[in-house]
């Protein structure tokens, strides 16, 4: 993983953060928060994953079908949250819409993601527990 501080301004910083491949994307992002102390933030994505774990809530059941993704997709969209969770550490929530080989493609939330040779994910924070704003898809540390 690596990233760039891109903008700062009135208690707002900008990262762009770039995944390699084969990394495990919340994993990354989720350290990149804690090693950074991130309390509140948003996201935004763009790239491919090798593989993923995405989730569809089942209103019957009352939680959440884990559906493994076992090729590699387009990351045509993601948008999320950093927030502090229960356990006081930073918790990452993330709803993605992926494409498939097939050219199917789906509106989910995510749990896992291994990076595939492409992805991209653009995040800020503001020092001040909430956020709002994106960066540039042409940007690049």
């Amino acid at each position: 993983m690596k990233s760039q501080l891109v903008a700062e301004s009135a208690g707002q910083r900008t990262f762009v953060v770039v995944l390699d491949p084969g990394e495990e994307a919340f994993a990354q992002l989720t350290s990149f928060a804690v090693d950074r102390g991130v309390g509140g933030a948003s996201l935004t994505a763009l790239g491919a994953f090798e593989t993923a774990t995405v989730g569809w809530f089942d209103p019957g059941e009352k939680t959440y079908r884990k559906i493994p993704v076992r090729e590699q997709c387009e990351v045509l969209s993601a948008i999320g949250d950093v927030a502090i969770g229960d356990d006081g550490k930073p918790s990452l929530h993330v709803h993605a819409v992926l494409g498939l080989s097939d050219g199917t493609r789906g509106a989910v939330i995510c749990w896992t993601a291994s990076c595939g040779r492409r992805s991209r994910s653009h995040w800020w924070r503001r020092l001040a527990i909430c956020a709002a704003g994106t960066v540039p898809n042409s940007a690049s540390p």
